[in-house]
């Protein structure tokens, strides 16, 4: 081989090198960004978990309650608040999450005009509008370690459009943290909440001033909290998914320079090999 192929050789050994050092740093801050999302999606399970609990058993327990999120209705058009990553190198992550959501679609409604789609994160946002899906709202930007006042305004435009009767029920679709391998694509239904029967045993509240005040104000902050525990566990997915991925990438780029330095090296000894043979020929046929 002639010098020139052994210099591009060279040349992408180097290149391979600097992107193993890229994917490898890479893999760290997504590794150090994982152990506090996953403390904060851990953290915000049981809470998101009891605020259900508690409202289901004060509008179970209290007579004649009534709130736009506890009513039921006939189903004409349904919202979806799909939660993607404004950044791609995260393995499968959007992929999975938006496969789910396309195929759900199918699967549910005709036309366009029966769904509507709030995308959380650039890489869904971009997806649905690429491909002509009826957007209702966006929010990109969103930081790796999300605050509660980050969700409000999502919750509120997302409660307002059932409200204002625009869907008549709301999921979340998300990915669910099981571990930094695991990632699990979810489908939750926000509103409205199940239909509450009473049970033999269920007790009767009175409210001051009354029931209706205390959901108004409560059934709100149930639709944060789901919203923003699904966030958080969207974010440590993203993490663990990013450091797989990323982790991946080096372990491949590692396979590639060892390769290619025994490909280099190979070529290198046949040069060798080559001049000396070119050497040895040319005193013979001086003799």
């Amino acid at each position: 081989m002639a010098g020139g192929g052994l210099r591009e050789i060279k040349s992408r050994i180097k290149s391979v090198q600097n992107t193993r050092q890229i994917t490898r740093a890479m893999k760290m801050v997504a590794a150090a960004k994982l152990r506090r999302a996953q403390e904060r999606a851990e953290a915000a399970r049981p809470y998101a978990e009891k605020m259900r609990e508690v409202v289901m058993s004060i509008a179970a327990g209290t007579s004649g309650a009534k709130h736009p999120m506890l009513e039921s209705r006939p189903v004409k058009k349904t919202g979806y608040v799909v939660i993607t990553s404004d950044r791609g190198l995260a393995g499968g992550y959007n992929a999975n999450v938006l496969r789910l959501v396309a195929r759900t679609i199918a699967e549910r409604h005709n036309s366009k005009d029966e769904y509507t789609i709030i995308a959380l994160g650039r890489k869904g946002r971009d997806f649905f509008k690429k491909r002509g899906y009826p957007l209702a709202d966006e929010f990109v930007n969103l930081s790796d370690s999300p605050t509660f006042a980050d969700i409000k305004s999502i919750a509120r435009n997302a409660v307002q459009l059932f409200a204002d009767g625009k869907i008549d029920e709301l999921y979340l679709v998300y990915n669910k943290f099981v571990s930094a391998i695991q990632q699990v694509p979810t489908e939750l239904r926000l509103l409205p909440l199940a239909e509450i029967e009473k049970v033999e045993g269920t007790p009767t509240y009175d409210f001051e001033p009354s029931a209706d005040e205390v959901l108004a104000d409560l059934l709100p902050k149930y639709a944060e909290t789901l919203i923003f525990s699904a966030l958080l566990d969207a974010k440590a997915s993203e993490q663990g998914a990013r450091m797989t991925a990323m982790g991946n990438a080096t372990d491949n780029a590692t396979d590639m320079i060892e390769r290619l330095t025994l490909f280099y090296n190979r070529a290198r000894q046949a040069a060798i090999t080559q001049e000396i043979a070119e050497i040895v020929g040319g005193a013979s046929a001086l003799e």
